[in-house]
C-alpha cells in the first residue's frame, strides 16, 4: 500500500476511535459523558449494601480463621491436659 494512502487511513482510524471513545457508554465504570451519562450498576443503593455485606462476612471469615490458628498455636504451645 502506498504511503499516500496508508497514513491518511492511519489518522482517520485514529480519528474514529477517539470519536468513539467520547461517546460509547462506559458500562459499571464511571459515568459517559452527556445523554449516554447513567447511573453505575455499582453505585446503586441496593448494590452498595450487598457489597458492604459481603466485605463485612469476609472481614468476619478472616477474623475466625486467625483466632482459629491462634488458638490452634496456643494449645501446640501449651496444653493443658
Amino acid at each position: 500500500m502506498r504511503d499516500r494512502l496508508f497514513f491518511p487511513a492511519i489518522a482517520l482510524a485514529a480519528l474514529v476511535m477517539v470519536a468513539l471513545a467520547l461517546v460509547w457508554p462506559q458500562g459499571l465504570g464511571d459515568r459517559s459523558p452527556g445523554v449516554f451519562g447513567r447511573t453505575p450498576t455499582q453505585r446503586t443503593p441496593a448494590v452498595q449494601a450487598a457489597m458492604q455485606r459481603e466485605t463485612e462476612a469476609a472481614n468476619r471469615r478472616v477474623n475466625q480463621a486467625r483466632q482459629a490458628v491462634s488458638d490452634l498455636q496456643s494449645q501446640a504451645i501449651s496444653p493443658t491436659q
